[in-house]
């Protein structure tokens, strides 16, 4: 729940339009392969599992 929370916030900071938030619970779903809670995935792709990165860090990842 923090890592969407950190992940809202740092939308909000770079003003991008057109992101979809999507929360998915992972006893359910392993298309991503997180095992460990909180993932991340951004364009289809596993970006962190386990820990809940700072804003500045998912900003970053977001503007790559």
């Amino acid at each position: 729940m923090k890592l969407s929370k950190m992940v809202n916030r740092a939308i909000e900071e770079i003003d991008i339009e057109n992101i979809k938030v999507e929360e998915i619970d992972i006893k359910k779903n392993t298309k991503y392969g997180i095992s460990n809670a909180p993932g991340l995935v951004i364009n289809g792709k596993k970006i962190s599992e386990g820990k809940v990165l700072s804003v500045r860090e998912i900003k970053k990842l977001l503007l790559a």
